[in-house]
């Protein structure tokens, strides 16, 4: 491709990383004249030796069509990246760059990008793997607490929780009093947000209808589910907000699929944060640490999917069955995973796997699953006469 463009949250990374790559750059964030030359003199912003890194380019949009003129008067490969840490409004009047720009997400780190995971079991390698043996999880329950508190920021790397925490919480600061408002040109309630942003928290890795979130974010006065849609929005726009989509694949029987997504934010430190739960607090709340571990687990298993070309979804059908994670390839073939912070939770999770399996997905026509796992917050990684692998969390890797 011509260019690529680097999205993601803001300090999770992208600038570092195009930095590395390029070998020329500009930085408009710390440009005050940028939107000015973006206009006036933007042949000024994209000279330089190649890939240029053009970062935070959605605070001049007007140079999208540029670069993509660029790229077809050169006719050369790797000429721009792009980095971003948010979506620019709509504009018609800009090309959708295909064929020249492609596309990256990019997330804060998984533990074994920081280092926290052994990485002792491929994900990758789950498909061609016999019975697990000899894995051993260097993270303990309370360790797994710490982590979630902390988030994958890459600043965090070598600080303390204390340090961390209030890290996090700057970061929502800045998130609902300048970030939005910047990102989307209207300035929203700072204090609806953070409501809003706790009220997501609350909800986890679960679902929630708009009119929840609006009764739980003001419930003397419930804000209009209009306004909460345009928060929600909002959020996505500066990619704090990244929902889990439900899964849509053909069944055996006519049980209808549940087709809302789950609540996720760009890292679970967030979730923390926006409730102000320490590790302490966290692993002394079983039942809220496991969304927050699936949560985590959630980030992760995208991260090593998305190396893949495959996207994470989730499974609930009116049944009540619920799988945690189905990865899904571009070749259609597909993985399902169980989230559970505790081995009481194994067995359970065993059963909702092979019902999937054998009861529900109508393999003749997707194929039989590549694997089915059981992701966990436990010491030891074996595998299951059925044929399910339970895998220590921090154990994982691409």
């Amino acid at each position: 491709m011509g260019g690529v463009v680097v999205e993601g949250a803001r300090a999770c990374g992208k600038t570092s990383t195009g930095l590395q790559h390029a070998r020329s750059s500009v930085r408009l964030d710390s440009l005050p004249q940028a939107t000015a030359l973006a206009e006036l003199d933007p042949a000024s912003l994209l000279a330089g030796d190649t890939p240029r890194l053009v970062d935070e380019w959605q605070l001049a949009p007007a140079l999208w069509n540029l670069i993509r003129h660029e790229i077809d008067d050169r006719q050369a490969k790797g000429q721009f990246i792009l980095s971003g840490s948010a979506t620019p409004p709509d504009d018609v009047r800009r090309h959708s760059g295909a064929g020249r720009l492609a596309r990256l997400r990019m997330r804060t780190m998984t533990l074994s990008e920081s280092g926290r995971s052994s990485g002792a079991v491929s994900w990758q390698g789950l498909a061609a793997a016999g019975p697990l043996t000899g894995v051993r999880s260097p993270l303990g329950y309370r360790d797994l607490a710490a982590e979630a508190v902390r988030g994958g920021w890459p600043a965090l790397l070598e600080s303390d929780l204390t340090d961390a925490m209030d890290y996090n919480a700057a970061y929502l600061d800045d998130l609902c009093s300048s970030d939005i408002t910047t990102a989307t040109g209207v300035r929203h309630d700072p204090v609806r947000l953070r409501r809003l942003l706790a009220s997501l928290a609350r909800t986890i890795a679960g679902e929630a209808t708009d009119k929840a979130l609006a009764t739980d974010v003001s419930p003397e006065v419930p804000i209009d589910r209009d306004t909460v849609g345009r928060y929600l929005d909002a959020l996505t726009t500066v990619f704090a907000f990244e929902p889990l989509p439900a899964w849509s694949v053909a069944l055996r029987s006519r049980t209808r699929l549940r087709t809302r997504a789950k609540i996720h934010l760009a890292d679970p430190a967030l979730a923390c944060a926006a409730l102000g739960v320490g590790p302490d607090r966290l692993a002394r709340d079983p039942e809220y640490f496991g969304q927050v571990f699936e949560a985590m687990a959630i980030r992760d298993l995208r991260v090593y999917a998305e190396a893949q070309r495959a996207q994470v979804y989730h499974y609930r059908d009116e049944t009540g069955l619920e799988i945690d994670a189905i990865v899904e390839h571009s070749d259609g073939t597909w993985a399902a995973a169980e989230v559970k912070l505790g081995a009481s939770l194994v067995p359970a999770a065993e059963r909702n796997l092979l019902r999937l399996r054998d009861a529900r997905v109508d393999t003749d026509r997707t194929g039989a699953p590549r694997f089915l796992t059981i992701v966990t917050g436990t010491e030891y990684g074996y595998t299951l006469p059925s044929g399910v692998h339970v895998v220590p969390l921090a154990t994982l890797r691409v």
